[in-house]
């Protein structure tokens, strides 16, 4: 249970820094130029995201954590690619299906989440670390 809370907490650290960098200055100019396209009260309603992160970083964490093997960092960047894909291609093209926003932003989101995933599952399996698997006797 330590490992689980000390991973979500981590992830969540990771992934709130992350959004900040990707949200908040990569993608900054683009989204001022789609200004039109977005909720004028959103800045209102970002305490959502804040409870979506909380609840995402533990799920993904947990999840982790049932099918730890214990193969290092590896393990950990194929966990977070195949939850990155799952997550980021829903998000990223549902919402480019539904809003006009301008595809480059779809994809954007699409690759930088796989990113994020990737690095969030990379943490999880440092902090699990590898199992050291006892020596075949003969």
């Amino acid at each position: 249970m330590k490992k689980i809370l000390l991973g979500f907490i981590a992830v969540f650290i990771a992934m709130s820094v992350m959004d900040f960098i990707i949200h908040g200055v990569i993608l900054e100019s683009a989204y001022k130029a789609t200004a039109n396209l977005w909720r004028p009260d959103m800045q209102s309603k970002m305490w959502i995201y804040s409870v979506i992160a909380l609840i995402g970083s533990f799920f993904f964490s947990f999840i982790f954590s049932k099918g730890y093997e214990g193969k290092g960092i590896v393990e950990g960047a194929r966990y977070g690619l195949y939850i990155g894909i799952w997550m980021s291609v829903g998000m990223a093209y549902g919402t480019y299906g539904m809003i006009a926003i301008p595809y480059s932003m779809a994809i954007q989101w699409f690759l930088y989440g796989i990113i994020e995933y990737v690095i969030a599952g990379i943490i999880l399996s440092l902090i699990y670390g590898k199992k050291e698997y006892p020596a075949a006797s003969n």
